[in-house]
């Protein structure tokens, strides 16, 4: 695509972009693939959905942007450093705000306990206020790289033992398999799975699998640097700052590097540690 919704480049203020990427942004999925067996059943948002969850909350994320302090406050909550952990904080800000005019949050991180066995966790209990139905969203920040014939089974996390298969393995057997919580029953179940895919710098040109979002944008990925990049800073993995936040890059490390003109995105990877763990988001 030659354009895309991205609206959250428009906004000043590094934390808002996180929060206006976090609503805005389609999922890297645009459907389940069909080499997915599905346990229990759960669907996707589509492009649309976000794209109006955004002008609702159009308006509200302006006045975030003139005073961000709210939005400050409310993350000072979480201690952790993980970016999954901060787009889970984020989503709870928007989902608990009463300027969301769509949902009512009934409850954040419920624990589901059998006897003196905890039997999961469940993101976000949500009431929405258009069909008046009780929906279990489980929220998730990711970035997986493609290799070979970029079919399901070869995306990879940082970390080699996180790949996309397995994470919506665990979406359908683990954490879509409660029918109830807090005595109410779950009528509908999302996944909202964001972040960016990276396909092989080496073949760009390769065809696509049909699940993937191409309403987004996709990153490349390798161990060679050709283009005028400069590394993002650990928080701008979410979203990258207005201004470019650190030299053009003359060294290369493992990361996440942006071009601001383009607003392409590069993940280098030294070859000695594509087969080794890394670390967790």
């Amino acid at each position: 695509m030659d354009t895309y919704f991205e609206p959250w480049l428009s906004y000043k203020h590094p934390i808002v972009r996180q929060l206006a990427f976090c609503i805005a942004s389609p999922n890297i999925i645009q459907s389940l693939p069909q080499a997915l067996t599905i346990k229990n059943p759960f669907e996707l948002h589509n492009c649309q959905f976000w794209q109006q969850q955004y002008h609702l909350y159009q308006d509200r994320l302006t006045e975030l942007d003139q005073n961000p302090e709210p939005l400050i406050l409310f993350l000072q909550q979480l201690k952790s450093t993980r970016l999954g952990l901060r787009f889970e904080y984020l989503f709870w800000f928007w989902l608990q705000d009463e300027a969301n005019p769509h949902f009512k949050l009934i409850q954040h991180s419920i624990q589901i306990i059998e006897g003196k066995n905890t039997l999961g966790e469940i993101d976000f209990l949500v009431l929405n206020l258009k069909t008046q139905q009780l929906e279990q969203w489980e929220v998730a920040l990711k970035y997986y790289l493609g290799e070979a014939d970029l079919s399901l089974p070869n995306w990879y996390g940082l970390n080699r033992s996180d790949t996309l298969f397995r994470k919506l393995n665990h979406f359908s057997a683990q954490q879509f398999q409660f029918t109830h919580a807090l005595d109410l029953k779950i009528e509908q179940k999302f996944a909202v799975m964001k972040g960016q895919l990276f396909t092989p710098h080496s073949t760009e040109t390769a065809t696509l699998p049909a699940w993937l979002n191409p309403t987004r944008r996709i990153g490349t990925w390798g161990h060679h640097i050709d283009q005028n990049l400069y590394r993002l800073q650990r928080l701008e993995w979410i979203c990258p700052n207005l201004e470019q936040s650190s030299p053009a890059a003359q060294w290369w490390c493992n990361g996440l590097y942006h071009n601001i003109e383009s607003q392409e995105f590069y993940m280098f990877r030294q070859a000695t540690l594509l087969h080794s763990k890394s670390f967790t988001l």
